[in-house]
């Protein structure tokens, strides 16, 4: 099956053909660990996990090395630190931020059904590895010696000038590199448009010994280390934010190539897009800044994760309560017809449409009709869709823990329930119609919805419920 998608280097949406057909590489940008990961960074958790599934199958028996990275240094880490833990040493109060914050950005990405990565290293781990041909200290030499880069007042500093097609990824002019980036025009710079490799540390942050004096690395040189000790100067896809093209991605594009000496960097890049919250940029001063645990505290992870997928990755996203109820309504059909279903083949359709630059729009329309197909009494069609809603990582849940999950995300008593229940059944079978009806608007006040129906062995009436919002 051909894989097709858009490149943002080329912008076009081009056949996907692997450098090495026995090893599928990528590499996505993941988390600066200094908070809790908000509903924005979800995005393209959820989307390259949907790829990494993708490449999987359409590769079959093929390894696809998947590398996402934690940035485990950065100004805003020590800010954190220092702010949260005073009256320790920055050095250990770091430590505890970056800790404790990457263990709650796995429990989150769990949440939202994502695949772990093949390989996840830490920015620190790359600094300077002496017993390893690619780390950052390296990769900083090597731009020195060849005249890509400079040393200025303890700082090295990228050339830009040194690259005559630095700016193809994001297609932007110089002036309007300078511009967007709202760059530091520091008197040791030699252009305004040069970028930090290696800066000083203030008293008591972090250092490393380099040539250059002691310091830490700047953020671009932290993807370029790792991407290139673990996929090699070259690799098949780079992924990430739309707002990474510049000048982050940009800048290892232009890092990398001149350290290794290649033409690319990346075959194919990919980016999501924007994620906005009820129409509105997120922002904490706009009161809708959201984050992931927040979400996962009312709704289930594949709510969040199907919401997600519903709009193409390309495209904006405008994230809604509407749009969070109406993934449950529908995993609450699917999860009705395909729960108890056993696994089947994976819907060819479904996943020739999902092949078409991660189409998860159609795919979700293709999971649709199988829906209809399997509520008709198909019971090929319910094992169709269990595959291929999996294949997007979707009913995960054992039978039975979905509504599970669902009435304790609600927190209902479900004990009460079955009270209720019994006490509706109870006033049916005298009668009492008035008290019935009663019962049933208590059970709807909690959130319960009930569901009669005739049991077709018995013939006797059988109550059924399920949480709702």
């Amino acid at each position: 099956m051909a894989l097709r998608l858009y490149n943002t280097l080329t912008r076009t949406k081009e056949d996907f053909v692997p450098l090495d057909r026995a090893n599928v590489r990528m590499y996505v940008c993941g988390p600066t660990v200094y908070d809790f990961a908000h509903i924005g960074n979800a995005r393209p958790l959820i989307v390259f996990d949907v790829l990494f599934r993708l490449l999987r199958e359409v590769y079959g028996s093929v390894h696809v090395t998947y590398v996402r990275n934690i940035t485990d240094v950065d100004d805003k880490i020590n800010a954190r630190a220092a702010e949260e833990y005073p009256d320790r040493p920055l050095n250990a109060a770091i430590r505890e931020v970056t800790e404790r914050t990457t263990r709650q950005f796995h429990e989150d990405v769990a949440a939202l059904g994502c695949l772990p990565p093949t390989v996840e290293p830490r920015a620190t781990e790359y600094i300077d590895r002496p017993e390893a041909p690619e780390d950052m200290l390296r990769l900083i030499a090597r731009l020195v010696e060849n005249g890509h880069a400079y040393v200025a007042e303890g700082h090295v500093l990228f050339s830009v000038p040194s690259m005559p097609d630095y700016g193809r990824l994001s297609n932007r002019s110089l002036d309007e590199m300078v511009a967007g980036a709202r760059v530091e025009v520091a008197p040791y710079k030699k252009d305004p448009t040069d970028f930090v490799l290696w800066k000083p540390s203030k008293p008591g942050e972090p250092a490393w010994d380099s040539p250059w004096g002691a310091g830490r690395p700047g953020w671009h040189i932290e993807c370029s280390a790792m991407a290139g000790a673990l996929l090699g100067p070259v690799f098949d896809i780079h992924g990430g934010g739309i707002d990474l093209v510049f000048p982050h991605h940009e800048n290892e594009i232009a890092q990398s190539r001149c350290a290794h000496g290649t033409a690319l960097m990346a075959r194919t890049w990919l980016h999501n897009g924007f994620l906005q919250v009820e129409g509105e940029k997120m922002s904490k001063s706009l009161g809708n800044f959201v984050t992931i645990r927040d979400l996962l505290d009312d709704w289930p992870g594949e709510v969040l994760r199907l919401n997600m997928l519903r709009t193409h990755y390309r495209q904006p996203i405008d994230w809604t309560m509407a749009g969070l109820r109406e993934a449950e309504r529908t995993l609450d059909t699917w999860y009705e017809v395909a729960g108890e279903a056993e696994p089947g083949p994976l819907d060819d359709g479904m996943v020739a449409v999902l092949a078409d630059d991660l189409n998860t729009p159609g795919a979700i329309a293709a999971l649709h009709e199988l829906r209809a197909e399997a509520a008709r009494g198909n019971p090929r069609a319910a094992s169709r869709l269990l595959t291929s809603a999996r294949l997007l990582g979707l009913l995960q849940a054992a039978p039975g823990a979905w509504a599970a999950a669902r009435r304790a995300v609600l927190g209902i008593d479900t004990e009460l329930v079955a009270e209720l229940i019994a006490a509706r059944a109870a006033a049916r079978k005298a009668r009492d119609f008035a008290e019935a009806d009663r019962l049933r608007g208590e059970l709807e006040a909690m959130g319960v919805a009930l569901r009669d129906a005739k049991d077709p062995g018995t013939g006797e009436l059988v109550t059924t419920w399920e949480a709702k919002r």
